[in-house]
């Protein structure tokens, strides 16, 4: 007996036909008004198709995202279908490369990467222009509209993450219907960031970034009769100069929101722990927006959270060099030198700094203390060996230096104190400091206070 051959692109050949077969049939369901017959025909079509979206001929792809993206709509899918319908105008916006593959199956690729990607030579790219979209618009404008208004109504009742869906369905919908308004987007990561949904509101910043979003809008604005103001889209502005019906014609363009979603998204990313990604993004940004207090703000944050600690203190001199009435930055400049025995004097001058804009600012008084009393573990140990030893005028002399430090910190704890009245740490310094210096009398006053709060 011979053997049966049958060749690939018979099979490919085949299986391309019973998908058109299934959608084709679900696109005359559809007109046809028979929606359960489209909805059967097009599950059956979804399960052929896959991912071999490139065996479909543009009008053919074309009647099964509107099919698909129209069930999943009427399921109570709205923003997957949304998502689906959003295809069908994402086809103006892109060549079509068609040529053959390997197996000699006409295919069809959208867009310069996915041609590219194909690896296929001599593709050629034409154009295609839907015809389904009148009909999308028509369908999605009541549920775009009640969407929108949900999106509203949850986001003034504090319901944000139910506000942050509804405005991103209300973006893929209106997005199906041909307009792409990033607000709608932004305002659905704000709403997911409000209720600490980060991995909701991350994803979405980072798609806005990506794309290039600024927020940026013109306006084309008129007075009526009435002397009310209102808001056109540019052609209907234009013909309206004809009317006499409207006077005062002009534009006003919105400002540019790109700082924000920087911020936003860099916020987000450290949060999330993603240091690297963060630095990335603050560099990008830091060059497109170069004057951006928030942006270096935030490069500062992540650098102390990465323990990149040179990169963080040169951010806060430039910082302090912007802003030199920054206290806050002054203090953290001061931490951070304090760490280096180099840098004792320069964080001694940063503390001092903070404390001339704010002379009640208790963190900085209580490491100003600190840093003047130095080292204090090393120099007992340093003191006990040499009295061990029995050399007691190297003894002498460390145990004095010790005692001019003491009393060199003393109106800096008693500053701290002063600020700071109820912390146990600051009282209880202050007796040891006052035993050192030997001044009996505030040694008892602070000995008697640290053992009342200790009670």
């Amino acid at each position: 007996m011979k053997k049966i051959i049958i060749s690939a692109f018979v099979l490919t050949l085949s299986f391309y036909n019973a998908q058109k077969k299934e959608i084709q049939a679900a696109y005359k369901a559809v007109e046809s008004g028979d929606l359960v017959l489209a909805k059967t025909k097009i599950n059956e079509a979804s399960s052929l198709v896959g991912n071999k979206t490139q065996l479909l001929d543009p009008e053919t792809l074309e009647q099964f995202y509107f099919i698909k993206g129209l069930e999943l709509v009427t399921s109570g899918k709205a923003m997957e279908g949304a998502n689906m319908l959003s295809k069908i105008s994402e086809m103006t916006k892109q060549s079509v490369y068609t040529g053959k593959d390997a197996e000699k199956n006409k295919v069809y690729f959208w867009g310069d990467e996915a041609a590219k990607a194909s690896g296929i030579e001599g593709l050629k790219a034409e154009k295609y222009m839907p015809t389904t979209l009148p009909k999308i618009a028509a369908i999605i404008n009541p549920i775009l509209q009640k969407s929108n208004t949900e999106a509203a109504n949850a986001y003034n009742a504090k319901k944000y993450e139910e506000a942050g869906d509804k405005f991103t369905e209300t973006y893929y919908l209106l997005k199906a219907s041909g307009q792409d308004n990033g607000q709608f987007l932004y305002n659905a990561a704000l709403s997911y960031a409000y209720d600490k949904k980060n991995d909701k509101a991350l994803p979405i910043m980072q798609q806005l970034v990506n794309s290039g979003y600024t927020g940026v809008e013109t306006n084309y604005l008129a007075k009526n009769k009435s002397g009310k103001v209102e808001n056109f889209d540019r052609g209907t502005w234009e013909m309206l100069k004809k009317s006499t019906d409207y006077s005062d014609f002009k534009t006003e363009t919105t400002k540019s929101i790109e700082p924000e979603i920087y911020e936003e998204t860099a916020r987000l990313l450290i949060e999330g722990g993603k240091n690297d990604e963060a630095i990335a993004l603050i560099d990008k940004g830091l060059k497109k927006f170069p004057g951006n207090s928030r942006l270096a703000e935030l490069q500062g944050v992540v650098f102390y959270k990465s323990g990149k600690n040179d990169q963080f203190i040169d951010n806060l001199k430039a910082q302090v060099a912007k802003n030199p009435n920054d206290k806050t930055n002054w203090y953290n400049l001061g931490v951070l030198q304090s760490k280096n025995p180099a840098t004792t004097a320069d964080a001694e001058a940063s503390f001092k700094k903070a404390l001339e804009i704010d002379p009640k600012m208790s963190n900085a008084w209580q490491n100003l203390t600190f840093l003047t009393m130095g080292n204090d573990e090393k120099a007992i140990e340093d003191i006990e060996a040499l009295r061990k030893a029995g050399k007691t005028e190297q003894f002498n002399k460390l145990l004095q230096e010790r005692r001019n430090r003491f009393a060199k910190a003393l109106p800096y704890a008693e500053k701290w104190y002063e600020n700071d009245s109820n912390n146990i740490d600051v009282v209880e310094l202050l007796r040891d400091l006052y035993k050192s210096t030997k001044n009996d009398a505030k040694y008892n006053e602070y000995k008697a206070k640290a053992a009342a709060m200790s009670k």
